[in-house]
């Protein structure tokens, strides 16, 4: 790609940059040594501004720099997305937002999304294995067409992903039960199922996916 296209888009990316907004942020696990703490929607009106740009958004992801990584997502072509670039990104990813911002923005607008799913929620990275099922969240909000038996057929990765209790896993396979329940009727039933099993097993993980699930989905009733 154009070499003057990313510098300006980092020139700009850097002139949004939050020193001050760093340290609570990291609270909040928003972590990374080259964040430069841009506010999302400043990121949002930055991308905007660059229009979709394929070449451009592999380039800002090489960068390894978390801001200039959610930016690529917001301008990739979500269609001009090989199996290869979006298993590199998922195992580049390093922090919680990331992961999300890229699943929401590029990710879920794919045609390969869906099977990825499968294959990123039996990895055993923490932030790879998340990526798996924040995709299933956004898609079960955003992939409007997509049937509700496709949804069903993904519980079982759910379950199986129950008894991982890493935070920032056992909290993105709560967001898909929830995202899934809530898409239909029929759905909230076979999720509040899943959640009653999950409640009644032995790992704390399980137990607490299930239990806010189930709380949840049974307020919408």
């Amino acid at each position: 790609m154009n070499g003057t296209r990313l510098d300006d888009g980092l020139a700009r990316l850097r002139a949004l940059a939050r020193p001050q907004a760093l340290a609570g942020m990291a609270g909040f696990g928003l972590t990374g040594d080259a964040r430069l703490g841009v506010a999302v929607p400043a990121l949002r009106a930055l991308a905007r501004e660059l229009g979709r740009d394929h070449a451009l958004a592999l380039a800002l992801w090489d960068t390894d720099i978390p801001d200039a990584q959610i930016l690529a997502g917001m301008v990739a072509e979500p269609a001009r997305l090989t199996v290869a670039e979006m298993d590199r990104w998922v195992a580049g990813m390093r922090s919680w937002d990331v992961c999300d911002q890229v699943c929401l923005n590029a990710f879920v607008r794919s045609p390969l999304a869906w099977d990825a799913i499968p294959r990123w929620a039996a990895r055993e990275p923490e932030f790879e294995r998340r990526a798996g099922f924040a995709l299933l969240a956004v898609a079960a909000v955003h992939q409007k067409q997509r049937a509700d038996a496709d949804f069903i057929a993904r519980l079982p990765l759910i379950e199986a992903a129950a008894c991982d209790d890493r935070n920032f896993v056992r909290k993105a396979v709560n967001w898909a039960l929830r995202q899934i329940g809530k898409r239909s009727g029929p759905l909230r039933e076979s999720a509040l199922t899943v959640a009653q099993r999950l409640c009644d097993r032995s790992e704390k993980s399980a137990r607490w996916i299930g239990t806010d699930a189930r709380r949840e989905l049974l307020a919408r009733r």
